[in-house]
């Protein structure tokens, strides 16, 4: 092995295979597989977020093997390890949806870890929930190895054009009594039919979209049914195209640029896509070096409108947008318009222009995708709000479905738990501001989302008449007149945390305002008597996330805590 020639794609690889020195490696590496042939190609590592945990990644064992047969094809060595998932649908509304955010880091540091120790040239991960999703984009980033992103795919709708939000939904009518326990159960029964992730412009299909917008996805890859020759072939074709990524030394840094970045921004936006998609794209921008802002998501939204009738805010399903081409058409259309970068880069070794030269139009009959003459919403639904409770910024996702502009009551809470509570039991009311505080990224800890309350208001049938802010975040299944990522956060003494019960809030998503009706004198007063809480976690990964995270409006990550 000592007299092996040295390949250049095997950057990585070579130190830890090559040469007498190294016998103990190979000599393990053959227990798992590995024959001389294969310690002089490169090996691409194929992270594998398959989990029985939930079903958005049930089914992503079977597509990393199908990773590593493409890259065994094109004469690489493709090495299957997994990383974490969890899932939100589950948790949401316990204690245990405090992890949520928190996998994201940890799955972008297994896959540093791994990758990094073990040597790999190239990788390929494959996500399939909205966590895993920007934590594997996070993963390779820090690596900076020539890699691809795969989505997992999205679910089929269930019975009756059903989906998980359908269920939370009909938790809040049963609570309300218009809907009886035999019939939420049939709901619950149905919703769910199989493999795949949650499937409206949830925030899983947004990361998807904004991901092969980024160049990170071969083409096609973030609208395809999550079982399916189309995504089989697509994660095979992923493994082949890592070596010739290889070959040519393209990496995720001469990709993911600051144009590449306001791609992504443009096509989350004209999809109607979750405000999530805010703080993950910040976070995997800020992972890979790229300056990226709130201030961003203003300035492209006033020049992007909506243009996709898809749930929550909307109609249809993600497979519905699936069988009439995707989002490709949707991103020519785009393109035709100057609105996306052409000249980015992607993992296909061709500019996003040259990807999209040959894009048919979507048929003419289809509901889905508005023209640009007569979008859904003129500007972004995406809306970046600052006023004297959020000196810092805060996420709306305004639709204009539920208006535009609410002023009401406040009624606050320390936690989702005692403000679930109160919705369910009916004191929630219309005209109230619901105020859920405590749930930011260190005083949750873990920045919890908010999809069971705003589920429940919607079931309840006041989604137009009751408004919830918080320093946690939303489900990209939420709607309604919500506002999340209140910062600075309530733990850290911002301005939500003197909010009192009575108070009168304005939310205006058309001057981008919110504002709690106080003078500064008096929130002087309420600041003075205000005392930090004690940390709800003193130890393991919550304790530990507390203290590292950064704000949630640059990203809440924690490799580069502020």
């Amino acid at each position: 092995m000592s007299d092996t020639p040295q390949d250049p794609r095997r950057r990585h690889s070579a130190p830890v295979v090559d040469g007498p020195g190294k016998a103990a490696s190979r000599a393990m590496l053959r227990a798992v597989g590995f024959s001389d042939e294969d310690f002089v190609k490169p090996q691409v590592g194929v992270a594998s977020t398959w989990s029985m945990v939930t079903p958005c990644n049930s089914h992503i064992g079977e597509l990393a093997e199908q990773a590593r047969e493409g890259a065994d094809a094109a004469g690489g060595k493709g090495v299957v390890f997994n990383t974490i998932t969890i899932s939100d649908g589950i948790a949401n509304g316990t204690e245990g949806m405090k992890y949520s955010l928190v996998s994201r880091e940890v799955i972008a540091d297994s896959i540093e870890t791994v990758a990094g120790c073990e040597g790999f040239d190239g990788l390929v991960a494959i996500g399939g929930c909205d966590k895993n999703m920007p934590g594997c984009l996070m993963g390779l980033a820090r690596l900076d190895r020539p890699s691809v992103f795969v989505y997992g795919g999205t679910i089929l709708p269930g019975e009756g054009h059903t989906d998980i939000v359908s269920v939370f939904e009909a938790m809040g009518a049963h609570s309300r009594g218009d809907l009886d326990l035999i019939e939420l159960k049939q709901i619950e029964e149905t919703a769910i039919p199989g493999p795949g992730s949650c499937g409206g412009m949830y925030t899983a299909n947004s990361m998807a979209s904004a991901i092969e917008a980024l160049g990170m996805s071969l083409p096609g890859s973030s609208a395809q049914n999550a079982v399916s020759r189309e995504k089989r072939d697509d994660c095979h074709a992923a493994g082949a195209a890592v070596l010739e990524l290889l070959e040519r030394d393209i990496k995720p840094s001469d990709i993911m640029t600051r144009r590449a970045f306001e791609n992504a921004i443009t096509v989350v936006i004209a999809l109607g896509g979750s405000t999530n998609a805010v703080l993950h794209l910040i976070a995997m921008a800020r992972t890979i070096g790229v300056d990226l802002s709130l201030a961003d998501f203003t300035a492209i939204g006033r020049r992007v409108p909506v243009l996709a009738d898809l749930r929550p805010s909307g109609h249809y399903m993600m497979s519905e947008l699936v069988a009439i081409g995707g989002i490709q058409p949707l991103m020519k259309t785009l393109l035709d318009a100057g609105m996306l970068h052409g000249d980015c880069l992607t993992v296909t070794g061709r500019t996003l222009a040259e990807n999209l030269a040959d894009i048919a139009s979507y048929p003419d009959d289809q509901q889905i995708i508005a023209p640009l003459s007569a979008p859904q919403k003129a500007e972004s639904h995406l809306r970046i709000l600052y006023g004297n409770l959020a000196p810092e910024g805060a996420v709306a996702k305004i639709t204009g479905k539920e208006g535009t502009r609410f002023t009401g009551t406040a009624r606050v809470f320390g936690s989702e738990e005692e403000a679930q509570a109160r919705i369910n039991d009916g004191s929630v009311v219309a005209g109230d501001v619901v105020v859920i505080r405590y749930e930011g990224p260190r005083g949750g800890p873990g920045m919890r989302e908010m999809l069971t309350p705003t589920s429940a208001i919607m079931g309840r049938g006041l989604g137009s008449d009751v408004a919830l802010i918080t320093d946690g975040r939303f489900s990209g299944g939420s709607h309604g007149f919500v506002v999340g990522h209140v910062t600075p956060e309530a733990f850290d003494g911002g301005p939500l945390a003197l909010v009192e019960d009575g108070d009168t809030i304005t939310i205006d998503a058309e001057s981008d305002l919110i504002e709690v009706h106080l003078s500064d004198e008096e929130l002087m007063r309420r600041r003075a008597a205000w005392r930090q809480p004690e940390p709800r976690y003193t130890r393991g990964v919550l304790a530990k996330y507390a203290r590292l995270v950064s704000s949630a409006s640059t990203g809440a990550v924690t490799d580069q805590a502020e």
